[in-house]
């Protein structure tokens, strides 16, 4: 509903119709929200954004009882989808500022992400699914929060005795009904790759398990010679450009997608290939490069409408092109689906600049960086329209992020 709360309270619908004793006759009755019955308020509450669930208790004792109630969160629960918030994360982690897509604006969250619990301990957001975010402590413990109410929950520590040896590649999330969720975690050197999951359901991580490589994989084998080369990507890996490292929160970027009932993870390797980990029958296998191994760019994967797309800044005949590749399976070859116009693209020529990007059905977010550039900018698969958006200003000041993270605002969500 586009209605605001200061309308709803003096809307009247009139409804006209004729009289038994005079068909000619009209009558005039008026009914209003107050007239409802509870659960049918609490029912159309439900639809308005989430930007506005926090005015509900200073409109009335009745608005706010409601926006307190346990139905009222079972009425929000089942409104289909909502319109993405994106948490954008600043150089220095201590931000709460979100982009509102509903209303194309920016704000601050009434509840902090929990940064400052302990001030020998940073913690940011790795992944995020439904209306959940879920941050990782320097100690490497997670926590999962709702970033809308604050409410958080400190998963139980792993104890592996390959995480402090082996590097973690990728950290995802998904959520189910009734606000269950799980967290994935891919960690190993190529060729040797594990997975561990936490599953809210059962409140503890399951069993280490070790991926395979798949039987018709024809990808090269890793070429430690890579190592020597520079990449420009948002992964903590070979990376040699200082600014290159402005984006830790992505350098486990990666996508989980659920194709013909397997569960199956997308991320970068260090040597910028992308590797697809099918949980479900427990192998991967790695995708052909983008682009030469002595190319430089900045790539990141993202996943819109069920499947996986690639996103990847690179520089050709003295300009810059970003664009977005889909991976034909049956062919084995990449097939490009949207590119930013060169008008945009162009003054990112030379710059160095990092891309950091979030997908959320047919969008994709994108955070471009660099030493002299910051941008924001949001691609339209379906209309294949680009559009930048405006500066966030807090006090005067333009404020830069390195990456966003897509939720759905959802006060009903549970940790």
């Amino acid at each position: 509903m586009s209605m605001g709360l200061d309308n709803w309270q003096s809307k009247r619908t009139s409804l006209k119709r004729k009289s038994p004793e005079n068909g000619d006759s009209l009558i005039s009755n008026s009914s209003s929200l107050d007239d409802l019955n509870e659960d049918l308020f609490e029912r159309v509450l439900s639809w308005l954004p989430t930007s506005t669930f926090f005015r509900l208790s200073t409109v009335c004792k009745r608005w706010k009882s409601a926006a307190d109630s346990a139905s009222f969160k079972l009425a929000c629960s089942r409104i289909p989808s909502r319109d993405p918030w994106f948490l954008m994360v600043a150089p220095n982690l201590n931000q709460s500022i979100i982009f509102d897509s509903a209303e194309s604006s920016w704000k601050r969250l009434n509840n902090p992400p929990p940064l400052q619990e302990d001030s020998n301990q940073t913690c940011m957001p790795v992944a995020a699914s439904g209306g959940l975010i879920c941050y990782r402590e320097s100690s490497g413990n997670f926590i999962v929060c709702n970033p809308v109410t604050g409410s958080r929950r400190h998963l139980p520590p792993l104890h592996l005795a390959k995480q402090n040896q082996q590097p973690l590649n990728a950290i995802v999330m998904s959520s189910f009904i009734s606000s269950a969720y799980k967290i994935v975690l891919v960690f190993g050197e190529l060729p040797f790759l594990s997975f561990i999951s936490y599953n809210s359901n059962i409140g503890r991580w399951e069993d280490e398990t070790a991926l395979r490589r798949k039987v018709d994989d024809n990808s090269m084998e890793y070429d430690s010679s890579d190592d020597n080369v520079v990449y420009f990507l948002s992964k903590a890996g070979n990376v040699v450009a200082s600014n290159m490292q402005r984006s830790p929160t992505k350098q486990y970027s990666s996508v989980i997608t659920n194709q013909d009932g397997d569960d199956v993870i997308y991320f970068l390797s260090s040597s910028g290939t992308v590797v697809s980990c099918n949980l479900t029958s427990k192998c991967f296998s790695e995708y052909p490069r983008l682009l030469p191994a002595f190319c430089e760019y900045s790539i990141d994967v993202v996943e819109c409408n069920g499947e996986m797309l690639v996103v990847l800044l690179s520089e050709f005949l003295e300009s810059a092109s970003l664009r977005v590749w889909r991976y034909d399976e049956a062919g084995r070859c990449w097939h490009q689906i949207a590119a930013m116009p060169a008008a945009m693209s162009h003054e990112w020529y030379g710059k160095k600049a990092d891309i950091n990007c979030v997908g959320v059905n047919d969008q994709i977010f994108i955070c471009l960086n660099s030493p002299e550039l910051c941008t924001y900018a949001v691609c339209d698969l379906r209309t294949k329209e680009w559009i930048e958006l405006p500066k966030c200003c807090i006090k005067g000041h333009e404020m830069e992020f390195m990456s966003a993270f897509s939720f759905e605002p959802r006060i009903e969500a549970s940790v």
